[in-house]
């Protein structure tokens, strides 16, 4: 008489068998997937918030003054004007006010970012009574409001310019020292992270080799930090050309004289100018080409910028 055994199929497999250490895959719980659809969603949302007026801006910029009134709204013009941004680079001395915002972006970013390095550079790597004090003094510019600043800061440059006649009818020169003076606070905050990431064997071993401070800065800090000067650079080009209130605080007595104008104050001057000839497809256009070199400083140096701001975290 055979007895007939049958194996048990609920038993777990053997330890040595490669089902033993596989695990049944779960997948994301209700909540998780909840918060990732509304998080598309919400992502969603934003692009079309920010694209949309882009668009709307580059469209009017490609109409008329009558399409331009009668259907503000419509995205694709009845025939395309380029003619406008010919109109707006020359009788609405668009062209001057790029020249000009040119040359002050020029001098204003330079500046910051030699001084700011430099301010940065001592507070982070050298200890000295009142370090702290002029470093929170630098992080208190981030807390003033340019606004409140206002009074003082047109009578200090009124002044200024009655004390050093070179400043007075060189206005251009005078709002690069105000555009110096307003992004210090911020590049200094900034550098002063990142250069407080950088080794110290390498700033002992240059000192040791016999390079001064100022060489050991110039020569092996500041290339170290070059991520950083990218990154706060571009926030400094950024900010600056963007700059409106301070251009049309301090250069009211160019307003007779637009060519003298930077960009931002220019195009604002030109539609506060409009009156009756309610020329808003130039206007549209001044807006457009305005924005263009913004857009493609971003998007050529995005990955810079964000290399320089966790540079320091990863280091």
């Amino acid at each position: 008489m055979s007895t007939t055994t049958h194996a048990r199929t609920d038993q777990a497999p053997p330890v040595g068998t490669p089902e033993a250490g596989r695990s049944r895959p779960v997948g994301p719980g209700i909540g998780a997937r909840f918060f990732n659809g509304f998080s598309h969603l919400f992502l969603v949302v934003w692009t079309v918030m920010v694209v949309y007026p882009l668009v709307w801006v580059v469209m009017s910029a490609l109409k008329d003054d009558s399409e331009v009134i009668r259907e503000p709204l419509s995205l694709i013009p009845d025939k395309l004007h380029f003619e406008n941004f010919a109109r707006a680079w020359g009788e609405g001395h668009l062209g001057a006010f790029f020249l000009n915002t040119v040359l002050v972006l020029a001098g204003s970013v330079t500046l910051t970012m030699l001084l700011g390095s430099m301010a940065a550079y001592v507070l982070a790597r050298y200890e000295f009574r009142g370090n702290r004090a002029i470093y929170y003094m630098f992080l208190s510019g981030l807390t003033l409001p340019i606004y409140l600043a206002a009074v003082p800061l047109f009578k200090g440059v009124y002044n200024t310019g009655i004390v050093f006649p070179l400043l007075g009818p060189n206005k251009h020169l005078m709002l690069i020292l105000v555009y110096v003076a307003w992004s210090l606070a911020f590049t200094v905050f900034f550098m002063h992270s990142f250069f407080r990431t950088l080794p110290d064997s390498i700033a002992e071993a240059g000192l040791v080799d016999g390079a001064s401070h100022s060489r050991l800065f110039f020569s092996v800090m500041l290339p170290m930090a070059r991520p950083g000067l990218i990154s706060i650079g571009i926030f400094n080009v950024l900010g600056q050309w963007n700059q409106w209130y301070l251009p049309t605080l301090l250069m009211q007595s160019v307003a007779g004289e637009p060519k003298n104008q930077v960009i931002s104050a220019g195009l604002i001057e030109l539609s506060v100018n409009q009156g009756y000839k309610s020329d808003w497809s130039g206007l549209f256009a001044g807006v457009t080409m305005a924005m263009l070199p913004v857009l493609i400083v971003y998007i050529v140096f995005q990955r810079q910028v964000q290399s320089g701001l966790t540079a320091g975290v990863s280091k």
